[in-house]
């Protein structure tokens, strides 16, 4: 399964954004083969606003679906600003995340939100 995350910003340097997304997911040990940069000229239909890239993962049927949805969150709870990551679906389908949901999560709370991002996205 081919999903595709796309930062967005009302406001910043979402290059800078989608950067450091890109790092974060990076470092996860499930994540790192399997995350890609592309232009914004293969971004999915019906993205919102400009954006300067999109991050792809190449998931298998049963990939790491819980470890995309850990970084997604605990990646929104650390930024400054309103930031969401919506992240597309090749059913097109899309999971939106944004940093005013989660910032004031507690840790289960979190946790919660990961799992419901991981089940949406192996649906």
């Amino acid at each position: 399964m081919r999903i595709t995350l796309a930062v967005h910003m009302e406001t910043g340097d979402r290059a800078g954004a989608s950067d450091d997304l890109y790092g974060w997911l990076r470092q996860d040990p499930e994540l790192r083969g399997l995350v890609r940069r592309e232009s914004p000229l293969d971004a999915p239909a019906g993205a919102m606003g400009a954006s300067s890239e999109v991050l792809t993962l190449v998931l298998a049927p049963d990939g790491p679906t819980a470890a995309v949805g850990a970084a997604v969150v605990v990646w929104l709870q650390n930024r400054r600003g309103n930031q969401t990551v919506t992240i597309h679906q090749p059913t097109g389908t899309q999971v939106v995340v944004s940093a005013e949901q989660v910032r004031a999560l507690t840790a289960q709370g979190a946790t919660e939100l990961a799992q419901r991002v991981a089940e949406a996205l192996q649906q």
